[in-house]
């Protein structure tokens, strides 16, 4: 018995894993609270994790974390253990740091580098390689993370050094006061030299891998973009977020029919060779969370992003 609810160990493709049937009386129930009442899990930050990461099916299938359950329903989920939330141990990472201070660090994150531990990639992670600069806040298993990068997305990003600055440093995400300007590079060209997209997206109610504006989780979504050169199949666009939602830019600008160069799940893979999407965080400003100075740091196109640009300006 799990905690008063049903359960069994997991026979499944995974060695270990938790199988229950919910119970009848949690009908009515949202799944991510229901799941967080799991002693397996134990708090709603890490059933939010689980959750993001597609650790947990509901009779087979990946569902949206608000879905009332009716009870009943088989439930399975990989461990929190399992999914990278055991003992963080340092790992050497050449890293370039733009910025710091004793409050916090502006990372140049590169591309293939995945954030945080999640299922999958326990070890060898951005936190792993973070751990000897000294960031603190927020998550146990990802200390100081503020806000994130997709995994093939390079740039910048800011981590905290203690729970305090992890602390301002949400507030000023919250209240939009975080400048995140990214570089893309699309296929086709933009109907205006600048532009506002406002579209909801979440996760996609076909399939749980992808986000888009065809979905039963809508979150609000702002993305700005601006030309910054015209190219003969392509457009290099400027990009600056409003909110922060996971595959945001993506998302916005497939759906205006401009898919970014090289993305293999909303764009075209290996367009102009590319390994992976178009798609740089250049500049990153804010205010900081305790002195009266701003920080403004850029970051420059890392080298196979500027090969792919001079295959485009001499497409034709």
């Amino acid at each position: 018995m799990l905690g008063g609810r049903a359960g069994f160990a997991c026979a499944a493709v995974l060695d270990a894993c938790v199988k229950l049937r919910v119970p009848d009386e949690a009908a009515g129930e949202r799944l991510d609270r229901f799941l967080a009442s799991l002693p397996e899990v134990g708090s709603r930050s890490v059933a939010e994790r689980l959750l993001e990461a597609q650790a947990v099916l509901v009779d087979g299938k990946s569902i949206a974390k608000s879905r009332r359950l009716l009870g009943g329903e088989e439930l399975e989920f990989d461990p929190p253990e399992r999914a990278g939330t055991a003992e963080l141990v340092p790992e050497p990472m050449d890293l370039r740091i733009a910025y710091e201070d004793d409050d916090l660090v502006v990372v140049d994150k590169p591309a293939g580098l995945v954030v945080h531990p999640a299922p999958g990639h326990a070890t060898g992670t951005l936190v792993h390689g973070l751990l000897d600069h000294d960031v603190a806040g927020g998550d146990a298993d990802r200390p100081g993370i503020v806000h994130r990068l997709d995994r093939d997305t390079s740039g910048l990003m800011v981590v905290a050094r203690s729970e305090e600055a992890h602390s301002r440093l949400q507030e000023l995400v919250r209240g939009h006061e975080l400048d995140r300007h990214y570089v893309a590079l699309v296929v086709g060209r933009p109907r205006s030299r600048s532009g506002r997209i406002e579209a909801p997206i979440g996760r996609d109610r076909r399939d749980a891998l992808r986000h888009s504006l065809d979905t039963d989780t809508p979150r609000d979504a702002v993305t700005h973009f601006a030309v910054r050169e015209l190219l003969p199949r392509h457009s290099l666009l400027d990009i600056r977020l409003e909110t922060g939602r996971t595959h945001q830019i993506r998302v916005h600008l497939a759906a205006i029919d401009l898919p970014v160069a090289g993305d293999p799940v909303y764009g075209r893979a290996r367009e102009l060779e590319l390994d992976r999407q178009f798609l740089h965080a250049g500049r990153l400003a804010f205010p900081h969370p305790f002195r009266d100075e701003r920080v403004d740091v850029e970051s420059p196109l890392p080298l196979d992003l500027t090969a792919a640009l001079e295959r485009a300006r001499l497409a034709s």
